[in-house]
């Protein structure tokens, strides 16, 4: 590796860190921080699961010392954003085992993991194995819904093999394919989702349940959509990028 690409992967290392920081307060309650599992899959997929697991240790460490965040910083990123980079480069590219290596990850080890850490560390008592799951869960698909149609968009456009064989060893063209496309659909639902929870608790700071329905009805609307995509065409089809 020469060295100009060593100065600009560690440049870039150091921006995904400081844009992992801002903008972890978004959305975050204790067990929940999407925008946090959206920087995991990018570093990921641009990176690899090593620098990956290097960029989320380091947000974790700078928001535990600099935020009050308890171990759950640590526990809730780095072991999705290994499982992230692995199952990416297992898969051959495939953006879609990124986003279930996130899940996996920090949605099911992750979360069991975080029990002892926070009911022995820090007695914090009521605690369960499966205490985390959900909100884990919830966190990893909405952060992985966003990576999944950011990176997706950036590969159907060939700039992301571009971006990969800057930053990386290694670089992969990912073809659009029927499953792929539904998977897209249903990730717009989430981000839809995503969308009116920030409007309507952060912009107009309303609590009318009316709202909490219309944001399931969109995802519910969008996986209707989805399989509906996916059943009228047919399976295999796979277009190559535009490049």
């Amino acid at each position: 590796m020469n060295h100009s690409k060593k100065v600009l992967r560690m440049v870039f290392l150091a921006m995904m860190v400081a844009i992992g920081v801002v903008i972890s307060p978004i959305l975050r309650v204790e067990g929940m921080c999407p925008t946090a599992h959206l920087i995991n899959i990018v570093c990921a997929v641009l990176m690899g699961p090593w620098y990956a697991l290097l960029c989320a240790a380091l947000i974790g460490i700078i928001r535990m010392s600099t935020m009050g965040i308890p171990p759950l910083a640590l526990t809730g990123a780095v072991f999705g954003a290994f499982l992230s980079g692995v199952l990416y480069r297992a898969s051959r590219g495939k953006l879609i085992c990124a986003v279930i290596g996130e899940v996996v990850g920090t949605g099911i080890i992750g979360a069991i993991v975080s029990y002892p850490v926070m009911a022995l560390l820090l007695h914090r008592e009521g605690l369960t194995w499966l205490f985390y799951v959900p909100s884990f869960l919830c966190g990893t698909l909405i952060g992985g819904s966003v990576a999944f149609v950011f990176l997706r968009q950036l590969a159907r456009a060939g700039v992301l093999p571009r971006f990969q064989r800057m930053l990386s060893d290694r670089s992969f063209e990912e073809g659009s394919s029927v499953l792929s496309n539904a998977a897209a659909i249903a990730a717009l639902g989430v981000i839809g989702y995503l969308l009116i929870k920030i409007l309507t608790g952060m912009v107009f700071r309303t609590a009318d349940p009316l709202w909490n329905w219309i944001a399931w009805g969109v995802i519910a609307l969008f996986l209707a959509a989805a399989l509906i995509y996916f059943l009228l065409h047919p399976s295999g089809k796979q277009v190559k990028p535009h490049v």
